[in-house]
C-alpha cells in the first residue's frame, strides 16, 4: 500500500520537479517519497527551526511538506520559519489530507496499515490560503489527486489518473497538491526590458511600433523578427533600425522556420535585458499599455503575465464570432488543465523574465516543440515551473493595415490537438 501511495505521489510531484532541480524534504516520516523521486539533488532534513549553532540554512528550488502541516501545533509559525530555505524562486509543495477521509486513516492506522502519527490538524484549503497569506506565501496552484490510495488492478489505474482530477470526484480524493511562492521582494531596483515582435506581412505597422513603444527601463531593446512575409516587410526592418539608430535600440532577424513560435523564439535568443515581453505587430493591443504588465513585474504581482482582450468592449471587427467563441472555449479548457485562472490565453501580449523564461527553455522537450503560436509553449512551460501567472486586461482594437494571419479553422484544430495533448501530459497523469 506504502509503495503503490508514495509512487504515485512522487508522480505528480515530478510533473514539477525536474531531475536538476534541488529538493529539500522537511521532516520526512519515511523514506518512500524521496526514493521514488529518485533525483540526484533531493535531500532532507530533520526539522524546524534550524539551530542557531547550525550554518545558514541552504537555499533549495523545492522544498516538500508531505503532511507536515498536519503535526504542527503553529502552522503560521512553521511556514514563517520555513522562508530560511527559500528564495523568491522557491516552490514550497505542500501535500495535505482531506478531512472526510479521516475515519478511514483512523481505521487503517488501527489495523495496521499504517503507521501510528500524531494528526492533529485536519484543515481546509481555505485554512491553507489563510495560513499562506499570514506567512507571507501565495498559493499558485492546487490540485486534488488519489482517489483509490492502493493497488487494484486496473480500477486503480481508472480512478486515479481519469476520475480523480474531474469535477465532482475531485472533492473526494484523498490528496491535495499547493503549490506555494514565498512572497519575497525581486533584486531589481529599474528593469530593462526585451520587447519581442513577430512581424509577417506587416510593412505598414513597423515604424508606428517604433514610435508608440512607451519607455520602460534604462537600457530597453526591441527586437524585430520577420519571417515569410509576402510584402517588403523586411526591406521595412531595415530601414526603420538605420532611422532611429541612437535613439532606440533596435535588433533585427529573420526566423529560420515558420509560424509565430518559431518568430518568438528567435527573438528571445536574441534578448540580453531582464524582462521579456511580446507584442504582436498587428498593434491589435496597444504599445501603450506595455506599462501595466512592466509594473506588474516589477512589483511581483506575479511571475507570468499575460493579456486579456475579453474584459474590456472590443472594437468593431476586431475579433470574428466563431475566434470569440473559440478563446472563450480554451481559457476554460486550461483554466481546468493549468489549475489557475484564465480568461484569454491566445492573447500576443505575454511577459516573462528572462531567468524564467531560460529555465523554462531547458525543459521545452517535455511538452514538444509542436506549438506554431508560442502561447502554449510558454503557458505550459510556466505552469510546469510553478509560476504565478497573472492576466491584465487590454484594450482590443482592429487592425488599420494588413490582414490577419489566423487561419481559424485549421488552427482551431490544432488547438484542440494541443489541449488533448496537454490533458494528458498535465492532468490525466
Amino acid at each position: 500500500m506504502k509503495k503503490y501511495f508514495y509512487r504515485l505521489l512522487a508522480k505528480y510531484l515530478a510533473f514539477y520537479i525536474r531531475s536538476s532541480d534541488e529538493v529539500t524534504e522537511v521532516s520526512p516520516k519515511n523514506k518512500w517519497l524521496l526514493q521514488y523521486l529518485g533525483h540526484p539533488l533531493t535531500h532532507s532534513i530533520a526539522h524546524l527551526p534550524l539551530a542557531q549553532d547550525q550554518p545558514p540554512a541552504k537555499k533549495t528550488a523545492y522544498v516538500v511538506l508531505n503532511g507536515n502541516l498536519h503535526y504542527e501545533r503553529d502552522i503560521q509559525a512553521f511556514l514563517i520559519q520555513l522562508q530560511q530555505l527559500c528564495t523568491a524562486q522557491t516552490r514550497v509543495m505542500v501535500c495535505y489530507y482531506n478531512a472526510l477521509w479521516r475515519p478511514l486513516t483512523y481505521l487503517a492506522t488501527r489495523w495496521g496499515f499504517r503507521n501510528h502519527l500524531p494528526e492533529q490538524n485536519w484543515f481546509s484549503a481555505s485554512d491553507l490560503k489563510n495560513f499562506s497569506l499570514l506567512a507571507d506565501y501565495e498559493i499558485v496552484s492546487e490540485q486534488q489527486r488519489i482517489l483509490c490510495p492502493v493497488y487494484i488492478p486496473l480500477v486503480s489505474y481508472f480512478l486515479n489518473r481519469w476520475l480523480a482530477p474531474l469535477p465532482f470526484f475531485r472533492w473526494f480524493t484523498l490528496v491535495r497538491i499547493a503549490v506555494l511562492r514565498p512572497l519575497q521582494a525581486n533584486h531589481w531596483t529599474q528593469p530593462s526590458v526585451s520587447i519581442v515582435v513577430a512581424a509577417r506581412n506587416e510593412a505598414g505597422n513597423i515604424e508606428n511600433i517604433v514610435k508608440r513603444l512607451p519607455k520602460m527601463g534604462i537600457n530597453d531593446e526591441l527586437i524585430l523578427v520577420e519571417g515569410n512575409s509576402e510584402d517588403d516587410t523586411w526591406e521595412e526592418i531595415k530601414q526603420v533600425q538605420a532611422t532611429y539608430k541612437g535613439k532606440i535600440n533596435i535588433k533585427i532577424a529573420q526566423q529560420p522556420g515558420k509560424g509565430k513560435g518559431d518568430a518568438i523564439r528567435t527573438g528571445f535568443a536574441l534578448a540580453t535585458q531582464d524582462i521579456l515581453m511580446i507584442l504582436d505587430a498587428d498593434l491589435t493591443v496597444s504599445p501603450e499599455d506595455l506599462p501595466k504588465f512592466y509594473q506588474a513585474m516589477l512589483h511581483n504581482k506575479g511571475e507570468f503575465i499575460n493579456g486579456s482582450r475579453l474584459v474590456y468592449p472590443m472594437e468593431n471587427k476586431a475579433m470574428r464570432f466563431f475566434n470569440l467563441l473559440g478563446n472563450k472555449a480554451f481559457a476554460k479548457a486550461f483554466s481546468f488543465l493549468l489549475n489557475q485562472r484564465f480568461k484569454d490565453t491566445l492573447c500576443g501580449t505575454k511577459v516573462i523574465s528572462r531567468h524564467n523564461y531560460l529555465r523554462l527553455a531547458q525543459n521545452r522537450n517535455f511538452f514538444g516543440d509542436f506549438d506554431p503560436f508560442g502561447d502554449f509553449d510558454l503557458l505550459f512551460g510556466a505552469a510546469r515551473l510553478g509560476l504565478k501567472i497573472v492576466e491584465i486586461p487590454v484594450s482590443y482594437k482592429a487592425r488599420t493595415y494588413g490582414k490577419t494571419n489566423i487561419k481559424r479553422w485549421s488552427q482551431g484544430f490544432l488547438l484542440l490537438k494541443m489541449v488533448w495533448f496537454a490533458a494528458r501530459k498535465i492532468k490525466f497523469i
